[in-house]
């Protein structure tokens, strides 16, 4: 592995981690949780970086190994710094939210709607239209079930807590 390779796979992390972190303070965590949002969204999106530019994966696939990474981290963390999972995973997973994917299905849809066009750049929109617009679908869904699946999974290893009744 190259310096160069190296210290992209850390500035992605770190990216993420400020991103995660502006996330996580919108929603008012414990500030022990904000910490934990920035790590378990560097990891994730570095790993994530690291997938695409190493193994070749393509970014549906990626992004739901790093979401099923940030999941798993999340739930092994809960107990350790006492918040449920959801409170620092979720924000993590945020910076790996398609946005350039959602613009360019809206630009092209945009494009699309305009008048006095010819046909080729009319199927041209449309091939646009579908492809970043399934290519986002995929990452969101990748995103959505990729935490979801250890958080069910280990539900019990996550931090609860017990409301004793009074008596």
């Amino acid at each position: 592995m190259s310096p160069d390779f190296l210290s992209s796979i850390l500035l992605d992390g770190l990216m993420a981690a400020i991103a995660a972190t502006g996330f996580a303070v919108i929603s008012n965590p414990p500030k022990r949780a904000i910490a934990v949002s920035a790590l378990l969204a560097a990891i994730g999106h570095a790993f994530r970086f690291y997938m695409l530019h190493s193994w070749s994966i393509d970014i549906s696939s990626a992004t739901f190994i790093a979401a099923f990474t940030i999941g798993m981290l999340g739930v092994m963390t809960a107990k350790l710094v006492k918040c449920p999972a959801e409170i620092f995973a979720f924000p993590s997973l945020l910076p790996m939210i398609p946005g350039v994917y959602a613009y360019k299905t809206i630009l092209a849809l945009m494009q699309f709607m305009q008048e006095n066009q010819d046909t080729a750049t009319m199927n041209r929109l449309i091939v646009e239209i579908c492809k970043n617009g399934i290519t986002a679908f995929f990452i969101i869904f990748s995103l959505v079930i990729g935490v979801a699946i250890p958080m069910l999974m280990f539900k019990r290893l996550s931090y609860t807590r017990i409301i004793k009744p009074e008596h």
